[in-house]
């Protein structure tokens, strides 16, 4: 592998074969010889929120626990969480070796008390909650780039840390690399 795509966002094509992924648009947490593993960043999961997962935790909600919506992060691991934030928000983790810091002032962190911070209004400036992940053994997800099933670009915050996740960041992730949605072909092909 030649180039490492770790903090990049993967925005799925029509070419995307797996209907898990359509619309789908992803944060690449990890990007090795060994594979990959990333969140979806805009599939909110229907009627949970943050607060219904701190009442699942025992996590007294505080000012911080709004109806921010929790993410389906990826098929992998469903019931376990993901905390994607803002990098200043590692301190909340109170065990920096629960936070892995990502490319572009952000972190991931699967600790509990990221959460609690979050809750009591002193967690990160942007986060996000997701169950599950995605993931690719070695040379899969390279596989699916040259079939035309993934575009990449940068991971600007306006786009992993939408406030209102959906289709909306898809289309605004192409618009960001000046792909018009209409123009994607589902046929894979090189010129």
């Amino acid at each position: 592998m030649d180039f490492d795509l770790t903090g990049k966002l993967l925005i799925s094509t029509p070419a995307m074969g797996d209907p898990r992924f359509a619309h789908s648009v992803i944060l690449l947490c990890a990007h090795s010889r060994e594979g990959a593993f990333g969140l979806v960043v805009n599939r909110p999961i229907a009627q949970l929120t943050l607060a219904d997962i701190l009442s699942q935790l025992d996590i007294e909600p505080g000012e911080g626990a709004t109806g921010q919506p929790v993410l389906a992060g990826g098929p992998v691991e469903t019931a376990r969480g993901f905390v994607l934030h803002s990098d200043e928000g590692r301190a909340g983790a109170k065990d920096d070796e629960a936070s892995q810091k990502l490319p572009g002032d952000m972190a991931l962190t699967a600790s509990t008390g990221i959460l609690s911070a979050i809750a009591q209004g002193q967690g990160p400036r942007q986060w996000l909650l997701a169950l599950g992940y995605a993931g690719w053994g070695p040379g899969q997800l390279e596989g699916e780039i040259a079939q035309n099933a993934w575009l990449t670009c940068d991971a600007r915050d306006d786009l992993v840390f939408d406030p209102s996740p959906g289709d909306g960041q898809w289309h605004a992730a192409l618009k960001s690399i000046g792909v018009d949605p209409l123009t994607l072909s589902a046929v894979a092909g090189r010129a």
